[in-house]
């Protein structure tokens, strides 16, 4: 706080936050993602995806470089190590059947 009690945006935003969570909880920021992630996946294409997660990468690889990216690998083979082959085919399987069930969707629209 300033000296003269007043906030600063960030804090009161917090402080609003922090009121919204003790008085709706948790789940309540859940289903509102939910929501969000929703009505923003209805509202753009794949091709808006694919260019904003490009940026995104590239932002990151500016500012980590690469040797980010290759500990990043080294750490995914540990989990495979650790998982298995099987554990990501299996989630490889859901990612596609994802993709199949937002196709259908798509096309009912």
């Amino acid at each position: 706080m300033t000296e003269k009690g007043e906030m600063t945006c960030r804090e009161a935003g917090k402080r609003g936050g922090d009121a919204t969570k003790e008085r709706y909880g948790h789940e309540f920021y859940q289903v509102a993602g939910k929501k969000g992630g929703a009505a923003n996946a209805a509202s753009h294409d794949r091709e808006h995806f694919r260019r904003i997660g490009k940026l995104g990468g590239e932002a990151v690889m500016e500012r980590h470089g690469l040797e980010f990216y290759q500990r990043l690998g080294v750490q995914g083979g540990a989990v495979t190590a650790q998982r298995g082959t099987e554990f990501f085919v299996a989630i490889g399987r859901k990612g596609g059947n994802a993709k199949k069930r937002n196709q259908r969707q798509e096309v009912k629209a």
